[in-house]
């Protein structure tokens, strides 16, 4: 999709970022910022994160005006702040400095750059990392003089003067991520065949420029940036002229792209080509089966002939490229067997060398296996020769204790013992007699005191009888 020069207001008004700015929150987004980065740091980077996301929402959506890259940010200075120009405030007169931040940050990447460089963008020698820590807690302004980004005289510069330094194209790093991320979830879930690993530029594009973000489909260059990306900087693939290679699980590390994998991308390519033709074909035997149809409804016989015939010859072509594709489809899956096998092979060959390395060990040589054997024998032997002669010195230490004891002195204890036991009983039988006659004077003097008490009731019931 080839976005508008100027982004409806409607759209802009969509994005978060814009929702939940009021009117007075925007004119000071869009005013020029350059002074602030002194002046007001914290008020200039909350603009800066402002445009980033803002910039990486329209980006995103496919709105960048006169181009359908997704990935890339045009900035030019005269499209672009005429295509974020909101009513009521104006166009932007920061997106020059912002756009300068965002490459000072590595956000953005100069494309021209990123294309051409051998090092990962993550690498600390990375050109912007050198120069970040070569001017830590210097101005922002020296640094991008430095990377000739802008000119010494910052701050008598305008905006249109500033745009002669940033203007260009960019890669927009946190983009650049979230499609690399979405590709490589789609690839582990394509299969783990070595076809499947191979694509050139068209069928890589097929298979992921409309996955990679929601809901727009990636440019060619898009896709030239996103395959440079993932074989530089994620080391998930290997790209060689229109030959690219991912990383399968039978093959941890990435290998350079050899002629067998050239043939069996040659096969895949032509199996797809076929799978194309039988489809567009089977496609046109249908429409000269309705046109057949149509005609002898009509009661054309000679158009409904011709339509026959056409239907027959596409249906031998048809029955001629099934039998193509099929015999394809088979040594393809031949190839693949094949190269497995070999992966298998190597697996094998790695595995003997490893265990013949083992048992090569001195440890494991039968002389030394059998020295340590009677090692450990000799030494069980003098382990039980130990325990028994400690068993048999305490069998006779107890022999000894129990020949010191006086049987007499042991039976005078017990009868002692015996006595206390009596003595102890007794007590508590007396103890259980002098509660039981308590118990029952208590009960006697309940009784007197009852009787008393009733008395005079019962000669007041006499005499009144």
């Amino acid at each position: 999709m080839t976005a508008h020069v100027k982004i409806p207001l409607s759209d802009l008004a969509s994005l978060s970022t814009y929702a939940s700015a009021s009117t007075s929150r925007l004119h000071s987004l869009y005013a020029d910022i350059a002074r602030q980065k002194l002046s007001n740091p914290a008020a200039f980077q909350s603009t800066v994160s402002w445009w980033r996301a803002t910039l990486q929402s329209t980006l995103a959506k496919g709105w960048q005006p006169r181009t359908t890259d997704k990935l890339i940010l045009h900035a030019d200075p005269v499209v672009l702040p005429e295509a974020l120009r909101y009513e009521g405030v104006g166009k932007p007169l920061c997106l020059s400095t912002v756009i300068a931040e965002l490459a000072n940050t590595k956000t953005l990447i100069p494309l021209n750059q990123f294309l051409v460089s051998r090092q990962s963008i993550y690498d600390p020698g990375w050109l912007p990392y050198r120069i970040a820590s070569f001017v830590l807690g210097k101005p922002l302004w020296w640094a991008l003089q430095q990377m000739n980004i802008v000119s010494a005289d910052d701050g008598n510069e305008t905006d249109a003067e500033r745009w002669k330094y940033v203007h260009g194209d960019y890669v927009f790093v946190d983009l650049l991520e979230q499609a690399a991320s979405a590709v490589i979830t789609r690839q582990r879930d394509v299969g783990t065949g070595l076809a499947d690993a191979l694509y050139n530029f068209e069928s890589f594009k097929d298979a992921f420029a409309a996955h990679a973000l929601p809901g727009v489909v990636l440019s060619d260059a898009d896709v030239r940036v996103l395959v440079k990306f993932l074989q530089r900087d994620k080391h998930v693939l290997v790209a060689d002229k229109d030959v690219i290679k991912f990383s399968t699980p039978a093959v941890e590390e990435l290998s350079e792209i050899t002629t067998v994998d050239c043939g069996i991308l040659e096969l895949k390519t032509a199996i797809s080509r076929l799978q194309v033709q039988t489809n567009s074909l089977q496609q046109k035997i249908d429409a000269c089966t309705r046109r057949a149809m149509e005609a002898v409804r009509q009661k054309h016989e000679m158009v409904a002939k011709t339509c026959l015939r056409a239907r027959k010859h596409l249906s031998e072509v048809l029955a001629q490229r099934h039998a193509s594709l099929e015999t394809l489809q088979s040594t393809l899956i031949q190839v693949e067997a094949a190269a497995d096998n070999i992966h298998i092979m190597k697996s094998y060959e790695s595995s003997t060398a490893t265990l013949r390395a083992l048992l090569a060990h001195p440890s494991l040589q039968r002389e030394s296996v059998d020295k340590t054997l009677d090692a450990i024998a000799n030494a069980n032997a003098d382990a039980r020769e130990i325990d028994d002669a400690i068993r048999v010195g305490g069998d006779i230490a107890a022999s000894e204790a129990g020949a010191t004891v006086d049987d007499d002195e042991i039976a005078a204890e017990l009868a002692s013992l015996a006595a206390e036991e009596r003595e102890k009983e007794e007590l508590e039988r007396l103890g259980r007699l002098q509660a039981q006659k308590d118990a029952v004077e208590r009960e006697r003097i309940d009784a007197s005191q009852t009787s008393q008490q009733e008395r005079p009731m019962r000669e007041h019931i006499a005499e009144a009888a």
